[in-house]
């Protein structure tokens, strides 16, 4: 009796592995259906994919237009910079010619009283000759600063240069023609620092 029972128990138990056989690999099945994506996940995880690689791209697009423009600012702020260290240049050099030329024309007053005493006739010939040294160091001073006469005596009359106080007809001279000078005119380079007082023919 007892030997039926355990045969009835050991009968039993491998019934029960059996089965548990037999439904081991179709939970495993279950399992791995359960796991694997279907048509619908695959094709959400590509339109995902696309998505991601799209906004990727509109990214690099977007650093690609923001590096484009800083550069372009940058070669804007490298040209506005070239340009105002030109201007300022020049107009250093402008403003060191302005005070050169103001300077000499306060000293063109001494000129004209040397210029006036040499014209006056003088029994001193010590006294002359010292007035003329004056005047040559004077001129010569002038030229060192780049200043020069004007040319007028016979000269055609040319407004940019002069400055006609008296008209006088003389069939002589040419038409235009500057006859007489009252006061010599300097310039420096191309600026005029003083207009040549002259009278002018016809």
């Amino acid at each position: 009796m007892s030997t039926d029972k355990t045969e009835k128990k050991e009968t039993a138990a491998q019934e029960a592995e059996a089965v548990k056989e037999e439904q081991a690999p179709t939970q495993t099945e279950e399992a791995q259906a359960e796991t694997a994506p279907t048509g619908t996940e695959k094709k959400s995880r590509k339109e995902e994919k696309k998505a991601a690689r799209k906004k990727g791209e509109e990214k690099l697009a977007a650093l690609e237009e923001e590096n484009a423009a800083l550069q372009d600012k940058y070669l804007r702020v490298c040209a506005e910079y070239d340009n105002f260290r030109r201007r300022s240049l020049k107009e250093k050099e402008g403003l060191y010619g302005d005070i050169k030329s103001d300077t000499v024309q306060k000293f063109l007053p001494v000129y004209d009283n040397l210029e006036r005493a040499l014209r006056q006739g003088t029994e001193d010939e010590a006294y002359r000759k010292g007035v003329e040294m004056i005047m040559a160091q004077f001129e010569a001073t002038l030229e060192k600063l780049g200043v020069s006469a004007i040319e007028c005596l016979g000269e055609k009359f040319d407004p940019v240069l002069h400055n006609a106080v008296m008209h006088v007809d003389d069939e002589e001279k040419g038409e235009n023609e500057i006859v007489e000078v009252f006061q010599k005119g300097f310039r420096m380079g191309d600026k005029v620092i003083r207009f040549a007082m002259v009278k002018v023919a016809n």
